[in-house]
């Protein structure tokens, strides 16, 4: 988790927001590959288009990270 939160926001209890262009969205698949164990973890990555990006809808507390590239992690 702490990896993560260097790249972006928590919003829930394993997902994140995160504003990244190419060469961070690297680094962290990198960074992430080198601490899971991929026999038993799985990490995914859902990117949003911009018409996406204007449909996602927050209820309660917090907000939509807003930048120009979101990736979900």
């Amino acid at each position: 988790m702490n990896t993560l939160k260097n790249y972006g926001t928590w919003v829930q209890y394993s997902v994140f927001e995160c504003n990244l262009v190419s060469e961070q969205l690297d680094r962290l698949r990198l960074r992430l590959l080198s601490i899971i164990k991929p026999s038993e973890d799985t990490i995914r990555f859902y990117y949003l288009c911009e018409g996406c990006k204007q449909k996602v809808i927050v209820l309660g507390k917090g907000t939509v990270t807003e930048d120009e590239e979101i990736y979900i992690v």
